[in-house]
């Protein structure tokens, strides 16, 4: 089997043995290229953990660098060659120490995704794809996004040799277009939301112009956002927290986190309990809320999606069955939250505690407020927020006051 590290000092192997449909339980051959399995389900990358646990435990893992590469016995890619990096650290669990005090809870955790390269948690996944993209032997790639996402492939893609499409709605921030067309992609603003950017992603796949690399219709983004909850377990001592609150677009994240404790468990890494996963969500756009209240498997489409929380103004998630799952199996919740709600969190975050959050990350910390005042969580319970993004990526409020340095006013005023 061909064995791979980040640094090709030391060789270890992965121990992928096949992919799997995630609602038939049918297997694939690994290390061949695939978008859906034929039931058009998101497939699932699979792993001999018996033997992987003999290569990762506390020990190893204590010797490795810190970044998302350390965990490479269940990560997809096999050779060292076709690793495509940027530098992805483990990002900083930081606590709130002031908006807990506001809110009469215990403790409050932001796990800020916003440290990662292109500035977003896209980096995980989209690192881990375009590695696998380039191992497979993918030439030309093109995915649909709200911003991030696309900013990142444009970045990975660009360092792996690989043409990259990106498609964006039209009102998509204006930063993200640009970073996208400055980091190397070929970068078109539609007159529409994602899934229509993702029906022409699919139609030019289809006809054989690129490769789809829409979240879920390949395996491997998953790969990398499960690294998010094997960075949360390691920071914490591998104790979960009690409860996350995780923005939800795609549900890429919160499907991958809900795969690696269930990887963690059978590598002796930890024990069986799990926290409550809480999918968050805007109040408009909240297919997954809905379902989840409804009590249904299946999310349909969120007809009119509109919130400033771009990336989780997704209308229709292919993973929806996997999302509701994950948060049903943990006994957590789906809320939703108003962009005002979004915006004041922001707001009391930046200014109370010092940390800039994203609108999606506002998202996290609004529904938490919520959910505290519902009595859905106790105030002595660890909680864990997902900020997915720097707020530096969004627009501002411009608090600033004006000084004529002809004519100062008393000091004692300023």
């Amino acid at each position: 089997m061909p064995v791979w590290s980040l640094n090709q000092t030391e060789e270890r192997p992965t121990f992928v043995t096949h992919l799997e449909c995630s609602e038939t339980g049918k297997t694939f051959e690994a290390d061949k290229p695939y978008n859906l399995s034929p039931a058009g389900k998101p497939l699932l990358v699979r792993y001999d953990l018996a033997a992987a646990r003999r290569h990762m435990n506390l020990d190893t893992l204590a010797q490795r660098p810190m970044d998302l590469w350390r965990y490479r016995e269940i990560l997809p890619v096999r050779r060292a060659s076709n690793i495509v990096s940027l530098g992805e650290n483990t990002t900083p669990l930081i606590p709130l120490p002031a908006m807990a005090r506001r809110l009469g809870a215990r403790i409050l955790l932001v796990k800020d995704e916003g440290r990662l390269p292109t500035g977003s948690f896209k980096a995980r996944g989209i690192a881990m794809a375009v590695s696998m993209a380039k191992e497979l032997g993918i030439k030309r790639i093109a995915m649909p996004t709200n911003g991030n996402a696309g900013a990142a492939l444009a970045a990975y893609a660009t360092r792996a040799g690989i043409e990259a499409i990106v498609l964006c709605p039209d009102d998509t921030p204006e930063v993200n277009v640009r970073e996208i067309a400055a980091q190397g992609a070929r970068v078109y603003r539609v007159n529409g939301l994602i899934d229509d950017c993702g029906k022409i992603v699919g139609e030019g796949a289809a006809q054989g112009h690129w490769f789809d690399f829409s979240t879920l219709k390949e395996p491997y983004r998953i790969e990398g956002k499960k690294t998010m909850g094997l960075d949360l377990a390691e920071q914490l001592g591998w104790q979960l927290p009690d409860v996350i609150f995780y923005p939800t677009g795609g549900g890429t994240g919160l499907i991958g986190m809900w795969k690696a404790f269930a990887e963690m468990e059978e590598l002796g890494l930890i024990g069986s309990e799990r926290p409550r996963m809480v999918s968050v969500q805007a109040e408009g756009c909240a297919p997954i809320v809905k379902a989840f209240e409804d009590g249904e498997e299946h999310a349909p489409r969120w007809e009119g999606a509109s919130t400033l929380a771009w990336g989780i103004r997704v209308p229709k998630a292919i993973g929806d069955f996997l999302i509701l799952r994950a948060v049903r199996e943990s006994q957590g919740f789906a809320i939703s939250v108003s962009d005002e709600e979004i915006t004041r969190a922001v707001a009391e975050a930046g200014a109370a505690d010092g940390l800039l959050l994203c609108p999606e990350g506002g998202a996290a910390l609004a529904a938490y407020e919520k959910a505290l005042a519902e009595g859905k969580v106790q105030p002595d319970e660890r909680a864990v927020l997902f900020n997915c993004a720097t707020g530096l990526k969004y627009p501002l409020v411009d608090q600033s006051k004006i000084l004529d340095h002809h004519q100062l006013p008393a000091f004692s005023t300023l």
